[in-house]
């Protein structure tokens, strides 16, 4: 598929799932059944068909609306999913445990396109990393000329960290994530430097 359906954002509930870290994966402790949703056209879980037909109907990406269903969540990046389902699938073998189909699936899905993994690297160097990106992204501001504060949306941070690739320049970035185009290309310039610092230190 094009690099835009590879970009599905994988969303965990805070209300309805175990909210993870770097803690948690040097403990052990897992998600054993978690509460994942992807984006429109992708995979869901945790909620009836109805409601997931609703809530994509109500979907504009381009707006940075969701629905209400998407109102109290935590987005995570494809990376971060597979650092933590990786570290949940080993505490389940280790308790003779049975994943979930849906859990295989997610796991496999991430893992196909997680553009930041490293095999050398432990999980919580890596959860570290990602994480750290995560609060820089979401902690980004920057102000119009009208004196107006623009911030990245949950959405786009996840997105961003998703497409993004050490050679993404500011046309390509907007091109994949619309929503953009209210920031000057310096700001996304910015962005994008983070997310490449970030990659090629977990790379290398």
């Amino acid at each position: 598929g094009s690099r835009k359906s590879r970009g599905i954002l994988e969303c965990k509930r805070k209300n309805t799932s175990t909210t993870m870290s770097s803690d948690h994966l040097s403990s052990g402790t897992g998600v054993g059944n978690p509460s994942l949703a992807a984006g429109t056209g992708g995979l869901a879980t945790g909620g009836s068909e109805n409601k997931a037909k609703a809530a994509a109907a109500n979907e504009n990406a381009g707006e940075l609306s969701f629905g209400a269903e998407f109102d109290d969540i935590q987005i995570l990046s494809n990376a971060q999913v597979a650092v933590y389902l990786k570290a949940s699938a080993k505490s389940a073998v280790n308790r003779d445990e049975e994943l979930h189909q849906v859990y295989r699936k997610t796991q496999k899905y991430v893992e196909r396109f997680n553009s930041m993994s490293n095999p050398e690297k432990d999980d919580k160097e890596l959860i570290d990393e990602l994480d750290n990106l995560q609060d820089a992204l979401t902690t980004f501001r920057k102000e119009t000329d009208d004196g107006e504060e623009m911030a990245l949306h949950p959405s786009e941070v996840a997105a961003l960290m998703n497409l993004v690739a050490t050679d993404t320049q500011v046309e390509e970035a907007v091109a994949l994530i619309p929503s953009l185009s209210r920031f000057q290309e310096a700001a996304i310039d910015e962005i994008l430097d983070s997310i490449r610092s970030t990659m090629i230190r977990i790379v290398s």
